[in-house]
């Protein structure tokens, strides 16, 4: 069998920007195909869209969100401790529960979407059927039969530090189910004349196209490298673990996340079963204005919050392992020093990101959706949520490495039960005073996501003495740096027009002042020393092995 020798480990550092490498390369592309498939499916279809993909999300994080992480926790832990036969064992058994897991919620999605799509729209007349809705929730479950199976491949690559494979697939996972979601609507709508429904289905089974190219990638890199999974670090005589016992270990690791997506998926549940009814009943919206409205929040606006939450994906990936085996040797330095270096990193990068793009709301919308003025309102508050929803994940998922489950749950209770209370009367309350309701909905989230985070940060260090002076240090540095290249951006609006009507000069604008941002805010970093201060001495030099094979 031939050996494909280009697979080798990822120490922390270039491990997350590895990962980070390959999911800010998946949520690109996930972003870039928004512009043609608005173009095909328009504001209605992106509704219709949104009512699907929320259903699939709270599937996949029932199925899939909680076991590769898991399966990657569980790997990795075995391996530190030499425990080889039950490291091959939880692979096994890992898949068979994802299969298992992803046949019920398939069943499940196939039996209940009627009932799902009739409590979405209720008695509202809009553009969108019962019908409709439940049509495209079966057709996005079939992808649930795939992506479980898939995942579990990943968890393992990811277990044993082999970051580039499981990227890799994520990537070519994206581009053909981009590839099915733009070139099949397109030829259903305009070639074969098919309905806005059947549009919709054709792209929203682009996830099962995706999911099954990702999967073979995966397997035939498995069977290509079976004898790198099998070195030993350690020979040691390993005690017998039976399968229950393997099973409770994946359970208990995978849980937690689970929990996580899953109360995550919540909030987008409160916003699909409250947002069009919300701005009908109070706000006096029409039913088509109401959804294009919820199209905005669930479709359109949260693609671009992809590059944020790409960030933060990268560096949970590569920490996990990492901080796993630090907690299993007891090594309190490296443990602190990885859980900072971590939130330094996300904060570094995501922050200004999220301020650029707030600045720059109009230019964007106009690139990717054409003019629309409540589009861009929408994307300049809501590009927060991503920021927030990435600082939210990976303080969570700390805290799950600590074995931590009833703070873990705490933090997510909390933050989802005020983001239930507040979600209508922040509506009510921003219609009252003349601002967009729509922000009412945003804040709503924001302050959900914003207890969780304090409530988590108050469980790091009061329990297990987790000092956050470098953390706070080097934020508050993030933001001046932030706000000087806002302060750079706005003198620069003084000369040069922020937006067009015309989709190629936004695209110049754009590019010409995320150059301009980058440079003032990466001077600021380096004259303060933030940069080094962060990322050590050896940044470039580590950047440069990412790339370059020893």
């Amino acid at each position: 069998m031939k050996k494909d020798v280009t697979m080798k480990k990822s120490t922390f550092i270039n491990g997350a920007f590895i990962v980070t490498i390959g999911i800010v390369l998946t949520k690109l592309l996930g972003i870039l195909y928004v512009i043609p498939f608005h173009s095909i499916i328009g504001d209605e279809g992106g509704a219709l869209y949104g009512y699907a993909y929320t259903i699939y999300l709270f599937f996949i994080s029932v199925s899939t969100a909680g076991i590769p992480l898991s399966i990657s926790r569980v790997v990795s832990e075995y391996q530190a401790l030499g425990f080889y036969k039950a490291k091959k064992r939880a692979f096994i058994l890992g898949k068979r529960l994802a299969v298992l897991l992803g046949g019920i919620s398939f069943l499940l999605i196939i039996i209940f979407a009627p009932f799902v799509a009739k409590l979405i729209l209720g008695d509202i007349v809009s553009s969108n059927s019962v019908n409709d809705v439940t049509f495209v929730i079966r057709i996005i479950g079939i992808a649930i039969l795939i992506v479980p199976l898939l995942s579990i491949y990943r968890g393992y690559f990811e277990g044993h530090r082999f970051m580039s494979p499981p990227s890799i697939s994520q990537v070519l996972e994206q581009l053909f189910r981009v590839l099915t979601i733009v070139f099949g609507s397109l030829i259903t709508l305009k070639v074969f004349n098919a309905s806005l429904r059947s549009t919709v289905g054709v792209a929203l089974f682009g996830a099962t196209v995706g999911g099954l190219i990702g999967y073979f990638y995966l397997l035939d890199k498995y069977r290509r490298n079976q004898s790198r999974f099998n070195d030993r670090a350690r020979n040691v005589n390993e005690p017998i673990i039976s399968d229950n016992n393997i099973i409770k270990k994946i359970m208990i690791y995978a849980i937690p996340f689970i929990m996580i997506d899953f109360f995550k998926s919540i909030y987008n549940y409160v916003d699909m079963f409250t947002v069009v009814k919300g701005l009908v009943n109070i706000a006096n919206y029409s039913g088509k204005n109401a959804e294009i409205v919820y199209s905005m929040l669930s479709t359109w606006a949260t693609k671009l919050n992809m590059i944020i939450l790409a960030i933060s994906s990268g560096i949970i990936v590569s920490l996990i392992p990492n901080v796993t085996e630090s907690i299993v040797k007891k090594r309190k330095k490296d443990i602190q020093d990885k859980i900072v270096t971590s939130l330094c990193v996300l904060l570094y990068l995501a922050i200004p990101i999220t301020f650029g793009i707030s600045f720059l709301a109009t230019p964007i919308w106009n690139i990717f959706y054409g003019n629309s003025v409540v589009g861009a309102k929408v994307l300049q508050y809501y590009i927060f949520v991503g920021l927030i929803v990435s600082v939210f994940t990976l303080l969570i998922t700390i805290l799950q490495c600590f074995k931590d489950y009833k703070a873990v749950f705490c933090c997510l209770v909390v933050g989802v039960i005020f983001k239930i209370i507040f979600n209508l009367s922040c509506l009510r309350t921003f219609a009252s005073i003349g601002l967009p309701p729509y922000y009412g909905i945003i804040t709503a989230t924001l302050i959900g996501y914003l207890l969780s985070i304090v409530l988590s940060f108050l469980f790091l260090h009061n329990k297990y003495k987790i000092r956050f002076e470098k953390l706070t240090k080097s934020m508050i540095d993030i933001i001046c740096a932030s706000l000087l290249m806002l302060v750079g951006l706005m003198i620069l609006r003084f000369f040069i027009p922020i937006s067009s009507s015309i989709r190629l000069l936004n695209i110049l604008i754009v590019v010409f002042y995320s150059l301009i941002g980058m440079i003032i805010y990466f001077l600021y970093c380096h004259l303060s020393g933030l940069t080094k201060s962060i990322f050590g001495n050896n940044m470039l030099k580590n950047i440069k092995q990412i790339f370059i094979k020893k």
